[in-house]
């Protein structure tokens, strides 16, 4: 695809195109800026249509009218989940949004409900209707909660004007309505390449929330942290802004490749030679394919999946080899081990309330996500998962408890073993050679069939390949 000429960008709660012009000028021509106002806000204050879907119709409207050939789009808190919806729209095939060639989310509202405190949203809800002297008060003191330094007074003077013209309506609808859709599900996992940015000072969108919520949708991303920044970086540092973007343009960010767990070239003689019958080589070789960077989970969402993702890191570490994914698909097609624990509801009921409750645990005890934890305290939660002594908070969605987690870590530590075996890489490295006792010759006597002869100890057959020798530090490093 050919490198973007033109940058769409959709502004936060309050801000309006204007809230760009401070980038477009500090672009300085490098790149097309094309600013548009969602409705509700700005010039298209007296426009309705405040759902998130409904933003993104007007602007994928607007982007139609351009008819650019390659493009990316900025969002900005409200206007990254709107982002987010056109991304999901290009990649399924939505006409005139096929030239999408990247996303810039700047404290991005991520897919799911939005982590706003009740207080703080009740307390906004409130004055929005107020009179004129509260509501200025009260849209200054918005745009100095939001940002990480003080804004010059004339750039402050122009956040606050634009909240004021904003649309009560529009504003009341994305707190009670827009910020809580749940489009988890329904974006996915994005292939678009995508910029994640965050002020270390953004209290409820900051590092933390975009990369338990953010992160986990884009499978090409990179994510920065700007210190000293708040919620408001397109106003607070335009100019480190459009450096980020066109770094970004220049150079598309995507996952690192991982090696694949190693499979020793005798082994995979073994498995190609005539020992091994056509089914079985079929099922190692699709265990052996490597894992798709952009997969889309079918039992979980790709929150859950990010979590389990972590927590597997920690409990069996196989760089190369996504097990969450694998867990994922046995979960979706049912495919178990016959039996689960009776205080457990079905697997993939498990296992989606048990990552929520971890995660929950993890926030009460470090108000962080589990998946932004250090080792040490993501291994001391699971080990209290372990012993059955995870303190877990009360919440009216329903939680597993400390016993119930403890039930599904086992199956946790089961179903990642049991993945893991299966593999023709940790079939190598433990010397197993029954694979080789098969074959598709029907009808041999049984001199001709291809299994052991030798029986005693010590006496491998001569096809038999010789188990790999793993030094403790390898182990450990999962290698």
């Amino acid at each position: 695809m050919s490198e973007p000429e033109i940058l769409f960008c959709l502004h936060f709660l309050g801000g309006s195109a204007r809230s760009w012009s401070p980038l477009a000028r500090a672009l300085d021509g490098a790149l097309t800026c094309v600013p548009l106002d969602l409705p509700g806000f700005g010039e298209a204050a007296g426009k309705t249509g405040f759902s998130v879907d409904a933003m993104a119709d007007h602007v994928a409207q607007a982007i139609r009218a351009h008819a650019p050939a390659a493009f990316s789009i900025a969002g900005h808190s409200m206007g990254a989940k709107v982002a987010l919806a056109l991304a999901r729209r290009a990649e399924d095939g939505t006409p005139g949004l096929q030239g999408l060639a990247g996303l810039i989310l700047v404290s991005g509202s991520p897919p799911s409900p939005e982590p706003i405190p009740e207080e703080r949203r009740s307390k906004m809800l409130t004055w929005i209707d107020a009179d004129p002297e509260t509501r200025r008060r009260e849209a200054r003191s918005f745009v100095r909660a939001n940002v990480g330094r003080d804004l010059d007074a004339e750039t402050e003077d122009k956040a606050v004007d634009d909240v004021l013209r904003a649309s009560p309506a529009a504003w009341k609808a994305w707190l009670t309505s827009g910020a809580n859709e749940d489009w988890c599900r329904r974006i996915g996992v994005l292939r678009t390449p995508a910029l994640i940015l965050a002020g270390s000072e953004d209290a409820d969108l900051g590092p933390d929330a975009q990369c338990a919520l953010m992160a986990p949708h884009l499978a090409h991303h990179r994510l920065i942290t700007l210190e000293g920044v708040g919620h408001l970086l397109p106003l607070e540092r335009p100019e480190a802004l459009a450096s980020l973007v066109l770094d970004s343009i220049r150079e598309r960010p995507r996952r690192p490749e991982m090696a694949e767990p190693h499979v020793p070239l005798a082994y995979a003689a073994l498995i190609a030679s005539e020992r091994v019958n056509s089914r079985l080589r079929g099922a190692l070789d699709t265990r052996a394919e490597p894992p798709d960077p952009a997969y889309d989970p079918k039992a979980l969402d790709p929150v859950e999946l990010g979590t389990l993702r972590v927590a597997l890191a920690r409990v069996l570490p196989m760089p190369g080899l996504d097990l969450a994914a694998r867990i994922d698909q046995r979960l979706a097609a049912g495919e178990g081990d016959g039996w689960r624990f009776s205080a457990l509801p079905p697997d993939p009921d498990a296992y989606r309330v048990a990552l929520r409750t971890l995660d929950a645990a993890a926030r009460a005890a470090h108000d962080r996500p589990f998946v932004v934890l250090d080792g040490a305290d993501q291994d001391a939660l699971l080990t209290l998962c372990e012993q059955g002594e995870l303190t877990v908070p009360d919440a009216p969605d329903g939680r597993l408890d400390a016993d119930r987690m403890r039930f599904w870590f086992e199956d946790l530590r089961s179903d990642a073993v049991r993945l893991w075996l299966g593999h023709p890489a940790a079939l190598a490295r433990i010397g197993f050679s029954g694979i080789g006792v098969g074959g598709d010759r029907p009808g041999e006597i049984a001199r001709d069939l291809p299994g052991f002869r030798q029986t005693g100890l010590d006496a491998p057959e001569p096809w038999e390949p010789e188990p790999q020798t793993i030094m403790p530090q390898q182990m450990e490093a999962g290698r």
